[in-house]
């Protein structure tokens, strides 16, 4: 009997992609077998606040009403009703857009995922912000393309600092989450949105904005897309999310591009999944077409500004001296850095046994790891069991410090 050759290995450009950190450590979480966990490591909304009895009406009214329609196959770039809606979303936050220029997406991760495909060859160079978004690397780095840095402070991304790593690097793409970023809850202030999208239209570089968290604004003025900036719109794709608002479990995204660029998602899309669920898009449309949807937001941000401000309350205690942190206007996440010489990661295990969760920072960091750094999420707990997770933290920090 012939012995059977082996399959071929996997391919090669996986080999530099890991897995997310953060997924992991959530699997962990859920786990865990502390019975009063409180976590602070997932990106996620409070499931308490999902509006459930208005989707499962919306639901209920696609099935009864257009059933047919709602489950056979539907065009590429989505739902017409689900465009119409998010091209006059954003025309009323400041940002003009045609219906033409919108393709829902499975989720703003996919979104990523087709610019990628859409813009990146093996071996192109994306610029990222550091510490940054850890699915954006994993997506750059399966498309094949060189991820390098730009330094950032406590106002986002340094335009000085990108000009100068466009200089050297030579990019094809630059990727930013410029309101109430992730991980650091920075939110990029409007001189200089103004002068990144002076420095794209300087040398002929794409933007990729990424855009989940803008609707939770707890203070401040909203500013203005990337896109509406001079210079940026011939060259800057928004991705949008329904994720952090509605619901991530329909995972509903979508890219506005400009118009140049569409067809070319348009065939990535048709290659990765020919489209988003037609079920799930037309409940959405219906849902937002009778929902009070800026009702709902308000909703959300009333309820996630007590967290955010019951965390940033108990930081000071919980906290070894030296640590200092971020104080973001809105989104889900708050930047910790523990004072120089300490390792997040090295709390971890006591922490989850002490009955309390958080993501160590060093793997949002694309080149230079800053193993002091750690994100805290607000979202998911009420004031109460944000302070008894941050006294566990606490105890965790002070006696391995100490």
């Amino acid at each position: 009997m012939v012995q059977p050759a082996p399959p071929p290995p996997p391919a090669a450009r996986l080999a530099g992609v890991g897995s997310s950190p953060v997924r992991d450590l959530l699997a962990l979480v859920s786990s865990a077998k502390h019975g009063d966990l409180v976590s602070f490591a997932g990106g996620l909304p409070a499931p308490e606040l999902f509006d459930s009895h208005g989707l499962r009406d919306a639901f209920d009214s696609v099935l009864r009403d257009d059933p047919r329609r709602a489950l056979q196959y539907s065009p590429t770039e989505g739902d017409p009703r689900l465009s119409d809606w998010i091209a006059a979303r954003h025309t009323g936050r400041g940002l003009p857009t045609d219906p033409a220029q919108v393709i829902v997406t499975t989720g703003s991760q996919q979104g990523l995922s087709l610019v990628a495909a859409a813009l990146l060859d093996p071996g192109d160079t994306v610029l990222v912000e550091e510490p940054g978004y850890l699915a954006a690397l994993q997506c750059f780095r399966l498309a094949g393309a060189r991820v390098a840095t730009v330094a950032t402070d406590d106002d986002g991304t340094d335009p000085d600092a990108l000009a100068e790593a466009v200089q050297r690097h030579r990019p094809k793409l630059l990727y930013l989450v410029p309101t109430f970023q992730n991980p650091t809850g920075r939110t990029l202030p409007h001189e200089r949105r103004a002068a990144i999208a002076a420095v794209a239209a300087r040398h002929g570089l794409w933007i990729v904005e990424d855009d989940p968290y803008s609707e939770l604004r707890y203070a401040g003025a909203p500013l203005p897309s990337l896109a509406a900036y001079d210079g940026a719109a011939d060259r800057t794709v928004v991705l949008g999310s329904m994720s952090k608002v509605m619901s991530p479990g329909m995972r509903l995204g979508w890219v506005r591009a400009p118009e140049p660029l569409r067809p070319s998602l348009a065939v990535a899309k048709q290659a990765a999944d020919l489209h988003t669920s037609t079920i799930d898009q037309a409940a959405a449309a219906v849902y937002l077409a009778e929902a009070d949807f800026p009702a709902h937001i308000d909703r959300l941000c009333a309820a996630y500004r007590p967290r955010r401000d019951a965390m940033l309350a108990g930081l000071p205690d919980a906290l070894p001296p030296g640590s200092t942190w971020t104080r973001p206007q809105g989104g889900m996440f708050v930047w910790v850095r523990l004072p120089e010489g300490a390792d997040a990661q090295s709390h971890l295990r006591a922490a989850l046994d002490n009955g309390v969760a958080f993501v160590p920072g060093a793997p949002f960091y694309a080149e230079r790891p800053d193993p002091a750094t750690l994100r805290l999420s607000f979202t998911t707990h009420t004031p109460e069991e944000i302070g008894k997770g941050l006294a566990r933290l606490g105890a965790v920090l002070t006696r391995r410090t100490g």
